[in-house]
């Protein structure tokens, strides 16, 4: 199972993503732990992730981030993605990265 962690400012916006990204995982039979956290547990909450993503009213962390976790994969969401909290997208952008 791969673990995608979600990353912002308090939780509220990323958290209606997770569970379109929820959704659309079941549909596709993906096997993804899939959660949100405030930027400031990146570490405690992305310890084991396979991918991490930045919403983005916290983009501007992503060297921040990418120091804190080296060894994992971390980029910002697409501003179009987030803004229709297309959670399809988002998962097909991720497959592409780290595979099923």
């Amino acid at each position: 199972m791969k673990k995608i962690v979600l990353l912002c400012a308090a939780g509220m916006s990323t958290g209606m993503l997770v569970k379109k990204m929820q959704t659309a995982a079941h549909e596709k039979n993906y096997e993804y732990d899939i959660s949100a956290h405030p930027i400031s547990e990146a570490k405690q909450a992305a310890a084991d992730a396979d991918i991490i993503l930045l919403g983005p009213q916290v983009r501007f962390s992503l060297g921040k981030v990418k120091e804190l976790c080296p060894e994992i994969l971390v980029e910002s969401i697409d501003m179009q993605i987030y803004g229709c909290m297309d959670g399809e997208k988002l998962l097909d952008n991720i497959k592409e990265k780290i595979g099923v």
